[in-house]
């Protein structure tokens, strides 16, 4: 067998209708390929391919094609190709001889093709994704979206008829009581009638009196018999005693004038249109969805000596890399091994307050004196939000890219959490449902983080508890402690983070440790055996490893705690 028929054999490229071709002959069977220029060659045409330089040429077998890395030509040295990247110089590209050079005395460099490999791999696994998560999300999405719609007519016909229902109802009400009112009316009625005839039957008795004394009187003028004209006696005293005169009013109906409004909601009330949509989040960051179960002893995998000399924060960036700051105006980026890869120095000349990483990888940053949110891109700060009689403490990204962050007022007795997307302020979380402040007031940071499930999660230290809200801001739970031998002194939670099962992480400063939390705030675990000291600053990387920042000794600790 030829070595093109081995080739075409095991191309996974090629079929038996489809034979790769030479490029240059276009008649021959390809057996090998130039992975600069991209072309297919048969064995005779190589030799006309390179006579223009061997090289400005790679001469690869065909089944290796597109294995050759093609580097960039050096600036400063153009006879050389850049084979590193310097992490001191916003990772330009760098020859050999550049590396040597002045310019680069005690620089850092990493390899072209390490950082090329772990990039090709990030877009195999973004096209994986893509692919097989986020484009059957999206076809899911517009699947309920198209669901919603069919079943629109039909949603909103079910209203009407029980509007309808509610206004037969209202009026079969109105009848009975409209008929209620009548029978009313004629039962006073015939009270009414009762009274009057009473009176007239009374009137009419004392009138046939008076006719029957009148008639007596009549006989006596005429009659000259002495005895029953001297016996008679006068009534004209008993009749001037006149009966009052009645008058019954009518009773009065008093109809209330319709309030429609008020009438509006008796009748019913129709809810606005929600768009408080459930968040479809797609777990990119979590490769492995399945259930992790917490180690027996969580595992101290690495330390980072950072040589601040009070380590403030840590913050996940990407493959083993955090961001951290301290007392100073340097915020710096160190690999697992230590080495620094990047500072962003505050132009005010002040620590930060808090650090986090956006969904594009841009650091965020507080600046407390100025009371700003601001953002590194490119190398370049930009300020996002500028906070007015109030001050900026903490904050995190949620999952649809908000931002949380706490902050307090200027007289130092309010506390609260804001939403923002972008600049904008979108909800504010301050008070539960009875009007009491969810946090202590006062100027001390309080470290938030958004949870898996959408909760909002809160150490406030000086209240010694985790305050866990929903995104709507309504209280779930408050957890204050586990009682412990061991730990003597009470909670004072400080930094906060959790893991791709929704549990919850915070750092016990004053007792070494860290406290484990079920999304519904029961206690699972300490982490105590790490030799923590003065733990801070938590966050939990793509794999759920922990990293924790000592703050006196300026380190930070990876630890291994999930199966």
């Amino acid at each position: 067998m030829s070595d093109s028929t081995n080739i075409e054999a095991m191309d996974p490229h090629s079929s038996a209708q489809d034979v790769h071709r030479c490029d240059l002959c276009e008649t021959a069977i390809v057996h090998s390929y130039c992975d600069f220029c991209h072309v297919n060659l048969c064995k005779l045409c190589i030799a006309d391919h390179i006579s223009d330089g061997y090289d400005k040429h790679k001469i690869v077998p065909f089944r290796e094609r597109r294995s050759t890395l093609i580097y960039p030509k050096c600036a400063t040295h153009p006879h050389k190709n850049c084979d590193l990247q310097c992490k001191n110089c916003n990772n330009i590209f760098v020859c050999s001889s550049c590396t040597a050079s002045e310019t680069h005395k005690g620089h850092i460099f990493v390899e072209v093709s390490e950082v090329y490999t772990t990039k090709k791999n990030a877009i195999a696994d973004e096209a994986n994704k893509l692919e097989n998560l986020i484009s059957p999300t999206y076809e899911e999405i517009a699947l309920d979206l198209e669901n919603q719609l069919a079943n629109l007519d039909g949603g909103y016909e079910k209203l009407t008829t029980a509007m309808s229902k509610q206004g037969e109802q209202w009026h079969r009400e109105i009848d009975v009581i409209i008929n209620k009112m009548k029978t009313e009316i004629s039962e006073i009625k015939v009270k009414h009638r009762d009274l009057l005839q009473k009176h007239l039957d009374e009137i009419k008795q004392t009138q046939a009196l008076i006719k029957q004394t009148l008639v007596a009187i009549e006989e006596l003028k005429k009659s000259t018999e002495v005895s029953p004209t001297i016996e008679y006696s006068s009534k004209i005293r008993e009749f001037s005693k006149l009966p009052p005169k009645v008058k019954i009013t009518l009773p009065t109906f008093i109809p209330k004038p319709l309030d429609r409004g008020k009438l509006y909601s008796l009748v019913g009330q129709i809810t606005p249109l929600s768009t408080a949509t459930e968040k479809n989040v797609l777990s990119l960051n979590q490769p492995n969805t399945s259930v992790k179960e917490l180690l027996d002893e969580p595992e101290l995998v690495a330390t980072i000596h950072t040589r601040y000399g009070k380590l403030l924060g840590v913050t996940y960036l990407h493959e083993d890399c955090v961001w951290t700051f301290g007392s100073t105006k340097d915020i710096k980026c160190f690999n697992i091994k230590g080495e620094l890869l990047h500072t962003v120095s505050n132009k005010s000349e002040q620590r930060p307050n808090a650090i986090a990483v956006d969904s594009d990888g841009n650091l965020l940053f507080i600046e407390g004196t100025s009371g700003t949110v601001n953002k590194v891109k490119n190398g370049q700060t930009e300020e996002l939000i500028r906070l007015r009689g109030w001050s900026p403490c903490n904050l995190c990204v949620t999952s649809n890219g908000d931002l949380l962050v706490t902050m307090f007022s200027d007289v130092f007795t309010q506390y609260k959490v804001v939403r923002y997307s972008g600049s904008t302020e979108k909800h504010t979380i301050q008070f539960d449902d009875e009007g009491k402040p969810l946090y202590s007031g006062n100027a001390h940071i309080k470290y938030i983080t958004e949870n898996r499930n959408h909760d909002i999660c809160v150490a406030d230290s000086d209240a010694g508890a985790v305050v866990v809200v929903n995104q709507n801001g309504k209280l779930i739970w408050r957890y204050i402690g586990h009682p412990s031998v061991t730990k003597k002194k009470p909670l004072k939670p400080v930094g906060i983070t959790t893991d791709s099962q929704s549990r919850v992480l915070t750092a016990d400063f004053y007792n070494n440790c860290i406290h484990i939390l079920d999304q519904n705030g029961q206690f699972l675990r300490y982490i105590d055996n790490c030799d923590l000291e003065y733990p801070l600053g938590l966050c939990v990387d793509n794999n759920d490893n922990l990293f924790v920042s000592e703050h006196f000794k300026g380190n930070v600790k990876k630890i291994k705690f999930l199966r």
